[in-house]
């Protein structure tokens, strides 16, 4: 056991400074490179008095331009990656994914809609932000008037509230002008961080504070979940109420994230596996890798992203493209254990 816990802080530990390398890393790429040494001494002087040795040209990139939306990036992956791992404590399913309930599919359509009104972008984050929060409350709405087993009743209502959110935005798509709206609003939906900045990261601050604060508080617990809710009454947990609880902090994540930079799909389904096989199952752990995990994938994505090309690629691509075939080699992995 403590040869264990000394493995996974040393991991978690391993972890922490690859993400904060790949920080630094990714504020040095770009169109105008600009050496790792000059990038952390531009972090430094708005801490302490240094020297200032650099142009500022590159001051202003790293600080307005790349810092935003590299928190950003690590933020959504984190958020994602946590929430997946959530639900797939709460539904004791290994194939959950955040956007289970509709947020991912609601906040599309909120943003589809605030585009289509011709919203400024602070709008169509908040737009999108409501639009997930909308989804999952006419699932949980639904799933209550449900018979049967409640897990399960929740699932359905989910792909059902989800169906019809996509359904709208379907519409929206339907109705918008194919030659300014339409194009808008579908790379939208493709996710990107391109235009990332620091009002909607302090916008959005307070959700991911409200999601990500519960769950890490909570994941001492999340082991209790695969115990019925008989044997957890008798332990004295409420696993219907954790169940709930977690499923109200994933969502304000997933909300969140989706509303800052649009459908991003994988993230949230293969970083906790990948997490699960580095650290095991036991909540206490999982969660805290997963958050570095989902962290250090999105910004790595994000780097390809707009280094790749010329133009930038929507990140719903690429997490579809790296995390795909990423999913498959796990399972086949975990297929050849058991």
């Amino acid at each position: 056991m403590d040869r264990q816990r000394h493995h996974n802080r040393s991991l978690l530990a391993l972890l922490a400074v690859l993400l904060l390398a790949g920080v630094l890393l990714s504020l040095s790429l770009g169109r105008y490179a600009i050496p790792v040494g000059d990038v952390a001494h531009i972090l430094a002087g708005k801490i302490i008095s240094v020297e200032k040795t650099w142009q500022a040209l590159a001051e202003n990139i790293v600080w307005q331009l790349r810092l935003p939306r590299i928190l950003a990036a690590l933020l959504v992956g984190a958020a994602l990656s946590v929430s997946g791992a959530a639900y797939q404590s709460a539904f004791h399913n290994p194939m959950a994914a955040p956007d289970l309930l509709g947020a991912s599919t609601g906040a599309g359509f909120g943003a589809a809609l605030a585009i289509l009104l011709g919203m400024n972008s602070l709008a169509v984050t908040a737009c999108a932000f409501l639009g997930g929060l909308a989804c999952v409350c006419l699932a949980l709405l639904a799933a209550r008037f449900s018979r049967g087993d409640p897990v399960l009743s929740l699932i359905l209502a989910g792909m059902l509230a989800g169906s019809l959110f996509q359904a709208g935005t379907s519409y929206l798509k339907l109705i918008a002008d194919p030659r300014n709206t339409l194009p808008e609003i579908t790379y939208w939906l493709m996710g990107s961080l391109s235009g990332v900045k620091w009002e909607e990261l302090r916008g959005l601050a307070l959700p991911l504070l409200l999601g990500f604060v519960p769950i890490f508080l909570l994941r001492w617990r999340m082991n209790l979940l695969s115990l019925s809710d008989i044997e957890g009454r008798s332990l004295g947990v409420s696993t219907a109420r954790l169940r709930l609880a977690l499923i109200v902090c994933a969502t304000l994540l997933t909300a969140a994230s989706v509303a800052l930079c649009g459908i991003v799909g994988w993230v949230g389904l293969t970083v906790p596996h990948l997490a699960r096989r580095l650290v095991g199952s036991d909540g206490r752990v999982l969660m805290p890798a997963s958050f570095l995990l989902g962290g250090l994938f999105l910004l790595l994505v994000d780097d390809l992203a707009r280094c790749l090309y010329t133009a930038e690629l929507p990140l719903g691509i690429l997490t579809a493209v790296i995390g795909a075939p990423f999913f498959l080699l796990l399972l086949s992995q975990r297929r050849e254990r058991e």
